[in-house]
């Protein structure tokens, strides 16, 4: 295991070294983190296509120096996408790809609000390495050749005309994906983030690219408007916390589910894990992520549009409530009542002592598979993420935000920083933030080693994935009641970083799931 970084003035941690080095660029040259964290965003966009794009959503959460700050710049619904416009299309659950799940992406709006409250280099400065690295190429790394490889087969089984502008764009040498070190080339994309540069995102949102998505998809079927992404805006949010072990951990409020984290470690905070045997902690942490993702699932919604719970959600109360749940066996999670009592991930550290945890994606590995022509970009499926179920408060309807997968978080004690964390990764978000915070403040490890500490994954029902080096438990687990498999695809465990504060600087980790990185000066 290689050691975690240690740095003492700044520094910055992505799945990309490639991204991570826009991003140190950008502290050397005067950027604070802020600015350090939209260029390594950007530069994202471009060097890991498929986990993110221009056309996804974004979310971050800021530590100012003085207090957290949360931005919610995830996207809403078409005005024309309606319940009875999904059924009508044949569908009885939302579709997966295509143009039905698209919505409003929020991330290009998301790093000019982020610069534009505080930023402090130009704007147009933060694009320099992406618009190079798409103009110019760069070679695909391995785990990102990887992914690609699949989605061209994915691709290869969607019929219809608004599918055909992706195969030009990211497929190569007619119709393969890039191999491990071969040199990539989106010269459109490259033009695309010269427009968002140099007009602040205007040109997105009520310009011509906007007024190009708009005819596109009047053209192929698809309900997304230029009047619908000139509606845009994104929020800013206060983050919300639970307790664990004398700290204070950070997430957004819904409409993301980040609440399910908070929700587990709300419930783990109240038991010893340090003094169980390895497996009857790993029990405790499934049961616990069960029932947080259970009322995640039954009450998280668009804020705007649906009366979510949340403050009934962290009431410690609350939390012991579902603590009392928890027994010896595995459990079927169902929701509670607390009214009544897919992604990349990037953290930055500055030497003013600012700090940022970022996440963007859009979605399922190239998210809808639609791409705007001429552009060379493609549009988030986050409208996946909506129920058809009229009773549910997540429910498809207009101008609405859909339940979300992506959540950066934040560690504090006692109001002071202690840094930005995540984990990307769909569902294994909430539960690698479990296990992240678990391995750090009751085993004591260092970021780079809590990331590379073995993981599992809880699906549904009683079904949980470890990866091999858990194997040992899977008999103890087992007689729990757990339907254990051992899975060596490291993917499914999700891929993370973590900055954290001290004395003299920061230690920042990166986990070697992923081709990921963490540098310093």
């Amino acid at each position: 295991m290689t050691s975690p970084l240690y740095a003492p003035r700044g520094a910055v941690a992505t799945s990309q070294p490639l991204a991570v080095a826009a991003g140190l660029d950008i502290l050397r040259r005067g950027g604070n983190a802020v600015d350090a964290a939209v260029a390594t965003a950007i530069a994202l966009t471009v060097v890991q296509p498929g986990s993110n794009d221009i056309g996804g959503d974004l979310f971050a959460i800021v530590w100012d120096g003085t207090r957290l700050h949360g931005l919610n710049a995830s996207g809403r619904s078409p005005a024309a996408l309606t319940r009875d416009a999904v059924l009508g299309h044949g569908h009885d659950v939302m579709p997966e790809r295509g143009w039905l799940p698209v919505t409003v992406p929020g991330a290009p709006a998301g790093w000019r609000d982020l610069h534009a409250r505080f930023g402090v280099l130009p704007f147009a400065t933060l694009f320099a390495d992406a618009v190079a690295y798409a103009e110019h190429g760069f070679p695909v790394s391995p785990r990102v050749a990887g992914h690609w490889a699949r989605a061209v087969a994915l691709h290869a089984g969607l019929p219809g005309e608004e599918y055909a502008e992706w195969a030009r764009v990211f497929t190569v040498d007619g119709g393969r994906a890039p191999v491990a070190g071969q040199r990539w080339r989106n010269p459109d994309a490259a033009a695309t983030l010269r427009r968002i540069a140099d007009s602040g995102a205007e040109a997105f949102y009520a310009g011509d690219i906007g007024a190009a998505l708009g005819r596109h998809a009047a053209r192929t079927g698809g309900l997304l408007t230029a009047e619908d992404l000139a509606g845009h805006a994104n929020t800013w949010v206060e983050p919300v916390a639970a307790g664990y072990r004398g700290h204070e951990v950070w997430e957004l409020p819904p409409n993301g589910q980040g609440i399910a984290a908070l929700l587990a470690l709300g419930i783990l905070d109240g038991v010893d894990l340090a003094g169980m045997s390895p497996a009857e902690r790993l029990h405790w942490q499934i049961e616990a992520i069960k029932l947080g993702f259970a009322d995640a699932q039954a009450y998280v919604a668009d804020p705007e549009l649906a009366d979510v719970p949340t403050a009934g959600l962290l009431d410690p109360a609350y939390a012991a409530a579902r603590r009392a749940l928890i027994g010896e066996r595995a459990a079927l999670p169902t929701a509670g009542d607390p009214v009544r009592g897919g992604t990349v991930y990037l953290c930055t550290a500055d030497a003013g002592g600012m700090m940022v945890s970022l996440i963007q994606s859009n979605f399922m590995g190239f998210g809808s598979f639609v791409v705007l022509p001429g552009h060379g970009f493609g549009l988030q499926n986050r409208g996946s993420g909506f129920t058809l179920d009229p009773a549910h408060p997540n429910v498809v309807a207009p101008r609405k935000r859909p339940f979300h997968t992506i959540i950066p978080g934040f560690l504090t004690r006692g109001g002071e920083p202690v840094g930005p964390f995540g984990v990307m990764g769909g569902h294994m978000q909430p539960q690698g933030h479990v296990q992240l915070i678990a391995a750090t403040l009751d085993d004591g490890l260092d970021p780079r080693a809590a990331l590379a500490a073995p993981r599992w994954y809880w699906h549904a029902g009683r079904q949980v994935a470890v990866e091999p080096e858990l194997a040992g438990m899977v008999p103890d687990l087992r007689d729990r009641g757990h339907e254990v498999r051992v899975e060596p695809e490291r993917s499914l465990f999700g891929y993370g970083q973590a900055i954290w504060r001290l004395p003299g600087g920061y230690v920042a980790g990166s986990e070697p799931r992923a081709d990921g990185h963490a540098a310093g000066y």
